[in-house]
Order: C-alpha cells, then sequence, then structure tokens
C-alpha cells in the first residue's frame, strides 16, 4: 500500500462515515479486514508515522484550544482523529496548526477530536485476518518529549496569541 492508497482508504471512510470519528473506525476495520495481512501492516506503518510525525508542541496546543483543554491521553487520541481528517488536514495542520480554524468544518468537540479507535482499527484488523498480534513495524517511535518548542499550555494569553485564527473561531 503506497501512501496515495492509505489516503484514499481514510478519506473514503470519513466521507461514509459522515465525519463521525467511531462510525469512521468501524468502516475502517470493514476495509481493512478485505486486504491481505501485508497491506494491513503497510496501512499500520503508514498510520503510525503520521502519529509520530503529529507528535509536536504546536499541535497539542492547537488541539488544546479546540478541546478546550488536551491531556497526554487526548492528545494521542486527537493525533489519530487528525489523520482520519485526510490528507490536506493533516498535511496542512502539521504545517501550520493554527491553519485548523480553516481547514476543519463544524466541529463539535464532543466527537471531534477524538479518534482513539482509528489507532486501533490495524492492529485490529491484523489480528482477526492472522490471529496473532500484529509484528513490530519497523518504524523508528515517537520520541519520549513532544517535538519543537513547548507551549504553555494552561496560558490563554499565549494561546490566544499562538493561535490566533483557532482562538477567533473555538474560544469567542
Amino acid at each position: 500500500m503506497d501512501e496515495t492508497e492509505f489516503w484514499e482508504l481514510i478519506d473514503a471512510t470519513r466521507e461514509a462515515a459522515g465525519g463521525d470519528p467511531e462510525e469512521q473506525a468501524d468502516l475502517l476495520l470493514d476495509r481493512l479486514l478485505r486486504l491481505e495481512p501485508d497491506l494491513v501492516l503497510d496501512f499500520a506503518r503508514h498510520f503510525e508515522a503520521r502519529y509520530n510525525r503529529a507528535y509536536r508542541w504546536d499541535l497539542w496546543g492547537a488541539a488544546w484550544v479546540l478541546l478546550d483543554g488536551c491531556s497526554d491521553d487526548a492528545f494521542d487520541f486527537f493525533r489519530c482523529w487528525l489523520i482520519g481528517q485526510g490528507r490536506e488536514v493533516f498535511e496542512g495542520a502539521l504545517h501550520d496548526p493554527d491553519a485548523l480554524a480553516g481547514l476543519l468544518g463544524e466541529f463539535d468537540e464532543r466527537i471531534d477530536g477524538d479518534g482513539e479507535e482509528l489507532g486501533y482499527a490495524a492492529d485490529e484488523a491484523y489480528e482477526q485476518l492472522t490471529g496473532t498480534v500484529a509484528p513490530d513495524l519497523g518504524i523508528a517511535p515517537a520520541p519520549a518529549e513532544p517535538e519543537g518548542t513547548p507551549v504553555d499550555l494552561e496560558d490563554e494569553r499565549v494561546l490566544a496569541q499562538r493561535y490566533p485564527r483557532l482562538w477567533d473561531r473555538f474560544k469567542d
């Protein structure tokens, strides 16, 4: 599975789910179960590589503004959800996290921003297909600390200055 096929699978399941991340995860699992186990592992590698790339302070700050606070676990689930939004939103957010204000359509913090189940889809599919736990994917793990300059997530003034578009859209 190449990168284009990975994103096509993400997009197709998101669109079919109407943007609901839990429904998207169910549809993604169904689609992955139609693939050969090696292709499921390819998908998992693509997902994990992007998940690790998104482990950045600037994205954590954006998630904090969007979700009105964001714990370690919530940031993990946010990164899964961000991947589930597709290539344009994901890459746009990595380029400029504040751009999420314009990249996202409607946003309901009760369901949006949490893609925990998306993060488990490939492992679950592989296990159902093979009866065994997925092997090590052979990619470097995420760093121990987020990349970039730490953001004072508790300082609203700092967040408003750093993410003016997100702040205007989601905090006012």
